[in-house]
């Protein structure tokens, strides 16, 4: 069971991972004018939906006010894009055991070895996609000036310092 615990909280960790990436993957796209004049559900559905058609969700926020050149806008999409094409394989095949997780518990019987089995192999797939991603924001990265990786730095300790009050609103 303690080893059930570790690749359950990994798998959190890599879902946690992806969440905080994703809005570097799609940070400044060109489109932005568009995508201000376009109704919450034509982004939605231009961008696949992902975040439930909430327009552009979380995209571009991390870059966002930091002034980007077009030409570091371009590299950052160039660097998006190699990801996508280089994960791609990776994310169907994580897609194809999650979908086999799921089934281990269909038809109401649980085979625990079995889910165990699964997770031990998402979890293995899970690291390899976080791998990349880490490589691709050290990418993004380093494209930045040191002056807007300082802003980047104060704009994480502003969210984390929200983050960490919201949470304590909650605890109340």
């Amino acid at each position: 069971m303690k080893k059930l615990g570790k690749i359950k909280i990994l798998a959190i960790a890599a879902v946690s991972a992806l969440a905080l990436s994703v809005p570097i993957v799609l940070a400044q796209t060109t489109g932005t004018n568009q995508n201000k004049q376009a109704t919450r559900g034509e982004r939605g559905k231009r961008h696949g939906n992902r975040w439930g058609g909430h327009g552009e969700g979380m995209r571009g926020m991390m870059f966002r006010g930091l002034n980007l050149t077009d030409d570091q806008k371009s590299k950052i999409k160039q660097i998006s894009q190699s990801f996508r094409e280089r994960t791609q394989p990776l994310r169907q095949e994580l897609r194809t055991k999650r979908q086999a997780l799921r089934q281990t518990g269909a038809g109401g019987t649980f085979d625990e070895a079995l889910a165990t089995q699964k997770l031990t192999e998402t979890a293995g797939l899970e690291a390899k996609l976080m791998g990349e991603q880490f490589k691709m924001r050290q990418e993004m990265l380093s494209v930045l000036t040191p002056e807007q990786k300082t802003q980047l730095e104060q704009k994480r300790a502003e969210f984390k310092a929200r983050g960490a009050e919201r949470r304590g609103r909650k605890g109340e």
